[in-house]
């Protein structure tokens, strides 16, 4: 048998001498992996992310116990309840992006954007751009950002879907304000699922160091290649203690590309809820259950929506998904992430089980408002209706905490719902209305609803209480009209 030693050594020297691009797993004499070749390559393309969040003024409750004592005696009987008005200090952070465009895109995470005031990006040679939010997707935590530039050093984006387990992987960002750190790791495990309930999951595990700052940074293979987007450590001390996870590309390729054309994400919904085969015997033991489902892996279908894409293709609670489009599923991670790269009306070819016999059924997902339209975002100029937030003195004036002023008004939906100049809009969907931003988020939020509708809460100047209510189009009468045509 040849020498281990000696074989590692034939190897590297083999890599050495090869020509063209490194390998993707270069190896030094000791038999170490080579990640030089990564960290220089991509390093230039990962950017420092300064966030700022102005100063503002709100009004927040407190408990008077002198007032509830006294109250109903001087005639205010409000209990003790009372308002102040507060500042909140100006308050910045900072988080990592990276470069996917040489004309200036830049993708990050959600958690790092949203809310910002302004935003600041730094390269890697100390330039410096003022950066605008192109779109904001909470539910892959994703986020894209545009700074004015040309000929930025754009990364070269590879394939999560190839990683595998064991991979040399470099972790690159800007932890507590270390510009340009890179940590090294393994992929430790793919299609990890938190079961944190707030949005899609299916991250690539790793034990490269992240900290607060690496966020939106960068993963990278051995090659150089972006393979996923930092998002989170696991530890109960804030600092990272072995475990760390990142958005895969296949994820973010299809966010980004739908935010750039659509201004939001067009989400596959299948209309199903479920859990890990394996989880689901585990906790049928645990009731002294004995199972048999005919297989020991997939994903078990615990809910399904009535009138939703499984159920129209025969999908039942108790079916057991193995396979979509012939890849193997084991994970509800991996349904998760292959649903992720897919937009509404697609077909794909679901296999089940169903009393331990294989299915196979064409499934044509829907988006969250039960259609296969394209759902693109709402322009509040399209509304009809130009605001502004008001200002101190007229707070004073109108003893109002915040609002929003309807400076004017046109033809649009606002108009319709009988908005009109002057009009101060306080709430909308019960948020309140402090900038338009606000409203913004407000309305992109409505629009992903189901019911898509605004439902405002106003005051006139004189004081008196108002309530309107801005329908939205309707995709279902939409996508029928179109049908008629």
């Amino acid at each position: 048998m040849m020498n281990y030693k000696k074989l590692l050594g034939i190897l590297a020297l083999a890599l050495t001498f090869s020509c063209g691009n490194p390998p993707a797993t270069a190896q030094n004499a000791a038999g170490r992996v080579d990640l030089t070749y990564a960290a220089e390559k991509a390093v230039n393309s990962v950017v420092y992310i300064k966030v700022t969040v102005n100063s503002k003024t709100q009004m927040v409750d407190y408990y008077d116990p002198f007032e509830d004592m006294f109250g109903d005696f001087f005639g205010r009987g409000n209990g003790g309840r009372q308002q102040r008005r507060v500042e909140t200090p100006k308050r910045t952070g900072a988080g990592s992006g990276v470069i996917l465009t040489a004309d200036g895109y830049i993708v990050t995470n959600n958690h790092v954007v949203e809310g910002a005031d302004e935003l600041l990006v730094k390269l890697n040679d100390n330039r410096e751009f003022k950066a605008r939010i192109i779109g904001l997707d909470k539910t892959t935590d994703l986020a894209l950002i545009k700074v004015e530039a040309k000929d930025l050093p754009a990364i070269k984006v590879g394939s999560s879907e190839a990683l595998k387990l064991g991979e040399w992987v470099l972790a690159i960002g800007n932890p507590y304000g270390l510009t340009s750190t890179v940590t090294a790791g393994i992929v430790s495990a793919k299609a990890r699922s938190l079961g944190g309930g707030n949005g899609i999951e299916s991250f690539i595990q790793t034990d490269a160091a992240i900290n607060p700052g690496n966020s939106g940074g960068a993963l990278v293979n051995a090659n150089g290649d972006l393979v996923g987007i930092n998002a989170m450590l696991y530890s109960q001390t804030g600092s990272f203690t072995g475990y760390s996870f990142a958005i895969p590309t296949t994820i973010m390729n299809k966010v980004v590309a739908d935010l750039r054309e659509y201004g939001t994400v067009q989400r596959a919904v299948l209309g199903i809820a479920g859990t890990d085969v394996t989880n689901y015997i585990d906790v049928q033991k645990e009731k002294g259950n004995e199972v048999d489902l005919g297989c020991v892996s997939g994903i078990y279908v615990n809910e399904v929506t009535s009138d939703g894409a499984a159920a129209e293709a025969g999908i039942k609670t108790g079916d057991v998904i193995t396979a979509i489009d012939g890849k193997k599923i084991d994970k509800f991670g991996q349904l998760s992430e292959y649903l992720a790269t897919h937009k509404p009306g697609d077909k794909v070819k679901a296999t089940y089980i169903r009393e331990k016999k294989s299915r196979d059924v064409t499934v044509t997902p829907r988006n969250v408002q039960g259609t296969t339209s394209t759902v693109e975002s709402v322009d509040t100029d399209q509304l009809g209706a130009a605001l502004r937030a008001l200002t101190q003195s007229e707070k004073e004036e109108l003893s109002l905490p915040y609002g929003l002023l309807v400076t004017a008004v046109k033809k649009g939906k606002m108009q319709d719902a009988g908005i009109t100049k002057g009009i101060i809009i306080t709430k909308v969907n019960d948020k309140e209305m402090r900038s338009v931003t606000d409203f913004e988020e407000a309305v992109k939020e409505a629009n992903m609803s189901s019911d898509r509708v605004l439902w405002i809460r106003a005051k006139t100047q004189s004081g008196l209480n108002r309530s309107f209510t801005v329908e939205l189009s309707d995709p279902k009468k939409d996508s029928s009209a179109k049908s008629k045509k």
